[in-house]
């Protein structure tokens, strides 16, 4: 993008008295003629920069010109490295350099203090994640594939809008034009995803709806449920704290609030032999019927 390749640069002549086009050139793979126009951009945004032609002539900047970091104090130089930090976790590939590089403006050491990573720990597959983010920065519309909870397959045309992680999962908002309203994507539905060379115009996104759009709400109920000790792991890691109770014996009872439909089955199912349901009494039906299910393929 251009307007990294300008940032590099300025940070190149802040670093050299002065450094020739075809060394620029050669530097970020573009054209002599694209570099004399980046250094035009530069002057009309008011950066002091020239270039003299000749032997012994080159680009640089004016002896007197620094880059005023001066508008920053202290603290809020160190939250911008921390920043950055944070948003090289979602695979933000140029974050690492523009950190180096504003650690070294700001004299300051980089420390690495925290790690954040989506990804899981059985693929590296990212979801179509950069695909996206490529989509929204360039606004491109997006064509997919899409599969929603009920394993109802329809083909998307999708203005993307803005990435979302929420619950474990990657969404995408958009406006959708097949469905000529906005909606949210689960990226874990999405299939065979293209990027259109077609640029659509940002308008206003007000999306209410669910992940995927035109599934009714289902209803929320009341759980009870009890789980064996082998699955305290798993107790801590998915329920609030506050919802679980510890048993005598080891066991724990559970008291949450969901919406019925088939992940909730799946979810009590995935326990195994190891989750009861208490209540509510045809969930408990349900479940059974389920396992019957299973049972007779086996």
């Amino acid at each position: 993008m251009q307007i990294n390749r300008l940032f590099e640069i300025v940070y190149l002549l802040l670093g050299k008295k002065q450094i020739t086009a075809k060394e620029l050139s050669g530097e970020f793979g573009v054209s002599q003629r694209t570099i004399y126009r980046d250094i035009d951009a530069l002057s009309l945004a008011g950066i002091p920069v020239y270039s003299e032609k000749g032997k012994g002539g080159g680009i640089r900047l004016l002896p007197e010109f620094v880059l005023n970091k001066s508008l920053l104090s202290e603290k809020e130089q160190q939250e911008i490295l921390s920043a950055l930090q944070v948003l090289s976790g979602v695979r933000a590939s140029d974050t690492n350099q523009v950190q180096q590089k504003l650690s070294a403006l700001f004299n300051k050491r980089t420390i690495n203090w925290l790690q954040v990573d989506f990804s899981s720990w059985s693929s590296a597959d990212d979801g179509f994640f950069n695909d996206f983010k490529t989509a929204i920065l360039e606004q491109r519309i997006a064509e997919f594939d899409y599969f929603s909870s009920l394993g109802e397959k329809t083909h998307r045309l999708v203005e993307p809008v803005q990435l979302m992680f929420k619950s474990k999962a990657w969404y995408v908002k958009g406006f959708c034009l097949t469905r000529k309203e906005a909606r949210t994507f689960k990226l874990t539905r999405i299939s065979r995803l293209t990027l259109t060379d077609t640029i659509f115009r940002e308008r206003p996104v007000h999306d209410d709806h669910a992940a995927g759009g035109n599934i009714e709400s289902r209803p929320e109920i009341s759980f009870r449920l009890k789980i064996g000790p082998e699955m305290v792991y798993r107790v801590y890691d998915e329920f609030d704290l506050n919802d679980v109770k510890k048993q005598k014996d080891g066991s724990f009872i559970v008291d949450i609030t969901w919406q019925e439909d088939e992940w909730v089955y799946s979810q009590i199912l995935s326990y195994g032999e190891y989750l009861e349901v208490l209540e509510p009494f045809h969930v408990r039906e349900i479940v059974k019927k389920k396992m019957q299910k299973i049972l007779r393929k086996y």
